[in-house]
């Protein structure tokens, strides 16, 4: 564990900046366009290249080496971040420049995820699998508590250059640790069916591969209704504060922090404990939690419902993610994994994707009107939800927080996901 850590520890730092960076970018989208269509869509387009070259990606972390796959990842990300600063400096950065450069960086982004993300079988024992998992999710909102609460604080002191200067400090020291650390390289995964070396079989493998063991079809299935329905929120979410708080980035970023804070509690327990033994239950318990938890969190108004509730749905997420993820680790190959673990974001990235495609629009042109007084739903709804700016969002949230719930409801119905 001790050279994971240390690749953990530079991954963190550049986390944080990619934080900051994220979020003044979105305090910029929305005071530029006041559209959550506009939010979606950027990333809708970071999504986009990751589910149409994940599988090329797959073979690539399979093929070359996978250290210098993930420092080509961090070179691209901070070419990227420079470019968009220096528009910034010039006056001339525009909506269209951030989806381009989102486009770019998902492809280089899901090449580096799926190399970090096969490197672990080949750095410790099957038995650390949870916690190094867990790890991941304890740098994720680790830098969900910092990022956030440092880029509420400084936009408005040093705005979005000064961000984006922090965030190119920090890919340096996540290269610098990158190359420091050794990461054992598998021998050259070689086709389980010689005579079918060609580039389509190659592609299809990691599909083949799950469609021949039903327990991880039917996970993948879980898993990517899941994200489908989450990613409706998610495209919601910081739009709907900032609604209905007067785009207040503090408000903003105190929530976000709380994120952080439930998260790194839920890595840290599952770090310090390995996870449950039985690793499908943590996976769904996890969607549960955090399908109640954001049901209670659509219908706040106030921080004072806000925070708890956020705090306790990203509690959920290091279980149940972790718990995934260790199950993928234990029942796939590691010399397959590239391209196995491919397949799998290509069909979850597309939910995903789906997902954000839909939220927008139903925000902007249905929901939103609907809950404005006056409105068909807020007869119906506003008495609880509330009326006016962000309440529609605040409705739709609740309906694909209900449908989390749904998910692991029947998860727990269906024996082949039961048995995982």
């Amino acid at each position: 564990m001790q050279k994971f850590i240390q690749l953990w520890l530079g991954q963190t730092a550049s986390m944080i900046g990619s934080g900051m960076s994220a979020f003044a970018l979105t305090i910029w989208i929305w005071e530029s366009t006041s559209q959550v269509t506009a939010l979606a869509l950027l990333i809708f387009f970071i999504q986009l290249p990751r589910i149409l070259l994940a599988p090329v990606a797959g073979i690539l972390v399979d093929r070359c080496n996978r250290k210098f796959l993930m420092a080509i990842g961090d070179a691209v990300s901070a070419v990227l971040t420079l470019a968009i600063l220096l528009l910034y400096i010039s006056q001339n950065l525009q909506l269209w420049h951030l989806y381009v450069a989102g486009a770019v960086n998902g492809i280089f982004d899901q090449i580096q995820q799926l190399a970090y993300s096969a490197a672990i079988a080949t750095m410790m024992p099957e038995k650390h699998y949870s916690r190094a998992s867990s790890l991941s999710f304890l740098a994720s909102y680790g830098a969900s508590i910092i990022a956030p609460t440092l880029a509420g604080i400084l936009y408005s002191v040093i705005g979005l250059s000064g961000i984006f200067t922090i965030d190119l400090a920090t890919f340096t020291i996540a290269i610098a640790t990158l190359v420091s650390v050794k990461i054992p390289q598998p021998a050259i995964a070689s086709n389980p069916q010689p005579t079918r070396f060609h580039l389509l079989q190659e592609l299809s493998f990691g599909f083949r591969y799950i469609v021949e063991r039903p327990s991880l079809l039917a996970l993948l299935v879980s898993v990517s209704l899941f994200w489908f329905a989450h990613d409706i929120g998610a495209a919601l979410y910081s739009p709907m504060i900032l609604a209905r708080t007067g785009n207040n980035a503090r408000t903003l970023g105190t929530i976000l922090s709380a994120a952080g804070a439930g998260g790194v509690l839920g890595a840290s327990i599952v770090s310090i404990w390995g996870g449950p033994k039985r690793r499908i239950r943590g996976f769904l318990l996890g969607m549960a939690g955090a399908g109640l938890s954001k049901i209670l969190f659509a219908f706040g108004q106030a921080l004072s419902i806000w925070i708890p509730a956020q705090f306790c749905s990203s509690f959920n997420f290091p279980i149940l993610g972790s718990s995934n993820e260790a199950i993928w680790l234990a029942k796939v190959a590691p010399e397959v994994q590239g391209r196995v673990f491919a397949t799998r974001a290509v069909i979850v990235q597309l939910a995903s994707a789906i997902g954000l495609l839909i939220a927008g629009p139903l925000a902007d042109s249905v929901f939103e009107p609907a809950m404005q007084p006056g409105g068909f739903l807020a007869a119906i709804f506003g008495g609880i939800i509330g009326t006016g700016a962000g309440a529609g969002m605040a409705l739709l949230y609740a309906i694909s927080s209900l449908g989390l719930l749904l998910v692991a409801v029947g998860g727990y119905a269906c024996r082949l996901l039961r048995d995982a």
